[in-house]
C-alpha cells in the first residue's frame, strides 16, 4: 500500500501530485471523449458537476492555496491573482452555485486543460524549493491539502462517470472485491482514543482534535453486507414490509419506487446491475453498494441488526484484526456526522463545518479511493439519499 499523505515530504508529495495530475486527467478524458466536456450535454443533476467546471475548479484550488498563498478560502486571505483571468469567478465553489455552473462562459476545454497543467508544473517547482528549506508540517499543509482535494474530486469524476453512463477504459477497470462469510468478530469496548493529535502530520479540520471516547462491548461484521444478502432481504419483501423503513426511509421509498439498489435490474430470472454504461451479472460474493443509508437501515432492521456508529467501526478497524475486511466500499453508519469537541475550522472553512448536521458519517473506502488517502481515522459523510457512491454497509449488535 502506497504510504499515507499525511506525512509526506516534498519529494513525495510531488511524486503523489504527478499521479493524481495524470489520473484525473485520464477520467476527464474519458468524459470528454463522450461529449461530456460541453455543460450543454451534461444533465442538470445534483450529484454531478459540468465535468470542465470540475477541472478547473482542481487546479483554481490548487493554485488558490499554494501559488497565490492564501491564508484561507477568504478572498481577503489570497496574495496573488491567478495564472488565469476571470477564474475566481468561475471556479470558487464558494460563490459560483452548483446550479449556476452550467450557465458560465467557461474558456474552451484546451484554455482549462492548460490552465490545470500549468498550475501543476509551477507547484512541482516550488516544491522543489521547499526540498531545500522548510520542510515543517505547516509548511507542507497547503500541498497536502490540495492533494487530498484533488484524490477526493478524483474519485466524484467516477461516480459522474457511472451516472452518465460513461465506460471505463481498461487501465481504470478494478476489481470491486469479494469476502469469505465469517463469524462475527466481538469486541469488548473500552476508551478509544479519536481524532488527531496536533503536529503529527496533516489533519483534516473534522478530525481535530485527539480525545477520548466511550465504547461500548459490540460485535460487528467481518466485511459488508453482500449481494446475496441483500438479495434475501427483497425476496422476503424488504422493499414491501414498510415495517423495515423509518419515517424518512418510507418517504424516500414513495417518491424513488425504489425496489432495489440502484443500478439492478431483473431479467429471466437473475440479477443484473448497471456499471459504467455496461450491464454485468450480479456477483453474490461482492459488497453491495449504490444503497442509500435508508435501504442500509431497512436491512438492518429486517436481520435483527443495526448499523455500527463511527467509533465502533474505527475501533474494528484500527484493531488491525485480519477478521475485519474493509476498502472495497465506503460504509454507512449510525452516526450524523458531528464536530468533534473543540472543533474550528481549517484553512478550507468549508470543508466540514456547513454538513454538521445534516449529513450522514461514512467510513471506510472504495476502489476508486488513492492507497494514500485511506484511513480508519478518515471521516466522509453524505447524505441519506446519496446512492451513486460506491457505498455499502456492514450490521452490528451490542453485546
Amino acid at each position: 500500500m502506497t504510504s499515507s499523505f499525511r506525512h509526506a515530504g516534498p519529494v513525495e508529495l510531488a511524486t503523489a501530485l504527478r499521479d493524481a495530475h495524470d489520473r484525473t486527467l485520464a477520467l476527464f478524458e474519458c468524459l470528454a471523449a463522450a461529449g461530456f466536456d460541453q455543460a450543454s450535454r451534461v444533465p442538470r443533476l445534483a450529484i454531478v458537476n459540468p465535468p470542465l467546471w470540475e477541472l478547473g475548479h482542481i487546479a483554481w484550488f490548487a493554485e488558490w492555496y499554494t501559488l497565490r498563498e492564501a491564508a484561507s478560502s477568504d478572498p481577503r486571505s489570497v496574495r496573488h491573482p491567478s495564472l488565469l483571468p476571470d477564474a475566481d469567478a468561475w471556479f470558487d465553489s464558494n460563490t459560483v452555485g452548483h446550479d449556476a455552473r452550467w450557465s458560465l462562459p467557461l474558456p474552451a476545454t484546451a484554455e482549462v486543460k492548460n490552465y490545470f497543467s500549468e498550475v501543476h508544473e509551477r507547484i512541482t517547482a516550488r516544491l522543489a524549493r521547499t526540498a531545500m528549506d522548510d520542510q515543517s508540517d505547516q509548511a507542507l499543509y497547503p500541498y497536502r491539502l490540495i492533494l487530498s482535494h484533488e484524490d477526493m474530486h478524483g474519485e466524484a469524476f467516477f461516480y459522474t462517470l457511472n451516472t452518465l453512463g460513461v465506460t471505463l477504459p481498461a487501465a481504470l477497470l478494478f476489481n470491486a472485491g469479494r469476502y469469505e462469510r465469517a463469524p462475527a468478530l466481538h469486541f469488548d469496548g473500552g476508551i478509544l482514543k479519536r481524532g488527531a493529535e496536533p503536529e503529527k502530520g496533516f489533519a483534516f479540520d473534522n478530525e481535530r482534535w485527539r480525545h477520548a471516547c466511550q465504547v461500548s462491548a459490540f460485535e460487528i461484521d467481518t466485511g459488508p453486507v453482500s449481494n446475496a444478502d441483500f438479495c434475501a432481504f427483497i425476496d422476503d419483501g424488504g422493499y414491501i414490509k414498510l415495517q423495515h423503513w423509518s419515517e424518512d426511509g418510507r418517504a424516500w421509498l414513495e417518491h424513488t419506487g425504489r425496489t432495489a439498489p440502484a443500478g439492478w435490474e431483473y431479467n429471466d430470472g437473475q440479477w443484473r446491475c448497471r456499471r459504467f454504461g455496461k450491464v454485468h451479472q450480479l456477483n453474490d460474493n461482492e459488497p453491495v453498494r449504490h444503497v442509500s443509508l435508508f435501504e442500509a437501515q431497512a436491512y438492518c432492521a429486517w436481520a435483527g441488526r443495526r448499523l455500527p456508529d463511527e467509533a465502533e467501526w474505527e475501533w474494528a478497524a484500527r484493531t488491525s484484526h485480519p477478521g475485519f475486511q474493509w476498502g472495497q466500499v465506503w460504509e454507512w453508519t449510525a452516526s450524523r456526522f458531528e464536530p468533534y469537541p473543540g472543533f474550528s475550522p481549517g484553512a478550507y472553512r468549508e470543508y466540514s463545518a456547513p454538513y454538521f448536521g445534516n449529513h450522514q458519517s461514512v467510513r471506510g473506502a472504495s476502489f476508486a479511493t488513492p492507497d494514500r488517502l485511506r484511513s480508519a481515522h478518515f471521516r466522509n459523510y453524505y447524505q441519506a439519499h446519496r446512492d451513486d457512491i460506491f457505498v455499502g454497509f456492514r450490521t452490528c449488535a451490542p453485546r
